[in-house]
Formats: C-alpha cells, sequence, structure tokens
C-alpha cells in the first residue's frame, strides 16, 4: 500500500511539532466533526482516559433518555449519543498526540465502547416497547446487547497486548489491517460502524428510531461473527 504523506495543507501541527492528520477520506464522517473538537482539546490538560469518561457519561445519558420512548425524548438522545462519538473519537486522536498511548487506555476504551451501546439498545427496546405494548422491540434490544457483549470479549482478546485501532494513525491502522481480503472487509465493517450515530440521528429526526433495533440485532451477531472468522484465520493459517 502506498505511503501518504502529511504535507501542509492535510495536518496542523502541535507546539511539540506532532502532526494532527486532517480528515482525507469522506467516511468516516464522525471525524470530520471530531478534528476540531481535538484542536481544541489539545490546548487543554484533560487526558484521554477523562475524555473517555465523558463520552461514556453522554454515551449512557443517550440511553437513559430514550426509556421514556416518545420523539423528543429520542431526539435528544441521538443527539447526546453524536455526542459520544465524536468524543470517542477525540480520545485515541489526543492520545497519540500527547503521547499517551496505553493497554489500560486501550481497555477501558473498548469497555466505554461496549457499555455505551449495550445501555443504548437495551434502554432503546425498553422504551419502544412502553410506547408501543410490543414486547418484540425489548427482545430485539436485548440481542443487540447480546451480540455486542460477544464482540467485546472478542475485542479485549484480540488488542490485549496492542493499542486500539482508535490509539493509531490512519497509515498504521491500514497497514495492521491489510493482511487480507476479510481483513480488509472487517476494517470497511469498523468504518461503517464509526458511523453509527448518523444512522441513529437520522432515523430519531423521522420518528422512527425504534425500527433500528431489527437489523442492530442482527448486524451485532454479523459483526461478532466477522471478528471471529477474522481472528480465527490467524490462530489456524
Amino acid at each position: 500500500m502506498a505511503r501518504i504523506i502529511n504535507t501542509p495543507e492535510n495536518t496542523f501541527k502541535t507546539k511539540a511539532g506532532k502532526p494532527i492528520e486532517r480528515p482525507r477520506n469522506l467516511q468516516p464522517f464522525i471525524r470530520h466533526l471530531s478534528y476540531p473538537v481535538t484542536i481544541l482539546l489539545m490546548r487543554t490538560p484533560i487526558t484521554p482516559n477523562q475524555i473517555t469518561t465523558l463520552g461514556m457519561i453522554f454515551g449512557l445519558a443517550a440511553g437513559l433518555v430514550c426509556l421514556k420512548g416518545d420523539y423528543f425524548s429520542m431526539l435528544i438522545g441521538a443527539f447526546l449519543f453524536l455526542i459520544c462519538y465524536v468524543l470517542d473519537n477525540c480520545d485515541g486522536e489526543i492520545a497519540r498526540i500527547k503521547d499517551m498511548r496505553s493497554i489500560f487506555g486501550m481497555r477501558y476504551d473498548t469497555f466505554v465502547d461496549w457499555i455505551v451501546h449495550a445501555v443504548f439498545f437495551i434502554c432503546l427496546g425498553w422504551g419502544a416497547t412502553s410506547m408501543t405494548g410490543q414486547k418484540f422491540w425489548v427482545w430485539a434490544g436485548a440481542l443487540a446487547f447480546f451480540g455486542g457483549t460477544i464482540n467485546y470479549g472478542l475485542e479485549l482478546y484480540k488488542n490485549r497486548t496492542k493499542p486500539h485501532s482508535s490509539q493509531l494513525t490512519t497509515e498504521e491502522t491500514s497497514i495492521q489491517d491489510d493482511d487480507s481480503k476479510m481483513d480488509r472487509f472487517v476494517l470497511n465493517a469498523r468504518i461503517i460502524r464509526s458511523d453509527f450515530c448518523f444512522i441513529v440521528l437520522a432515523l430519531s429526526l423521522g420518528g422512527s428510531l425504534w425500527f433500528l433495533l431489527p437489523p442492530a440485532a442482527i448486524g451485532a451477531q454479523a459483526y461478532w461473527g466477522l471478528q471471529f472468522t477474522s481472528s480465527a484465520r490467524r490462530w489456524h493459517p
């Protein structure tokens, strides 16, 4: 894979001279929002783990707001969820810029990613059931939670001795995931997953956030299945 050389046009340098890569590709869209926030946060003494904690607070709040199940609650929850995703990108960028990457930070980030989505799906399903009286929605949320939990376990095992992908540069991530067509497929799935918050926001604006649950339940199983298959290929070449 050809190396991308950073130029003054696509980087912003810190006082220490470390470059911050501007988003070069259309996807993931979330990086276009996290980049300016990272520029602001790097001038503060805030640490990556503190940013992760702040993102967790917004993410958990998003789920709890959705418990009510009405239109405005879902809309507020979607915006809180978006903020959570922005901060989830910022923590890795700040960790790289300030040279504060760590195994603990990786594991903490993975845990927060799991707990936020677990709470969000459970609360969304509960809110939908409370509004419609149909238990199907809460079961769909539970299935999404189940798939996310399996994926969390796989992420813990696979990344137990290396930095989380959010703490790597674009080039490092590409090199790390460029071993095979399956790995590139998983990488593309991760990119799409990075923009999941925009799907949540769009559906909430249309008043149909509940309909996210069935595909999320199926997608969660498919995602951990891809992760497992990719890892199994390395265990048994």
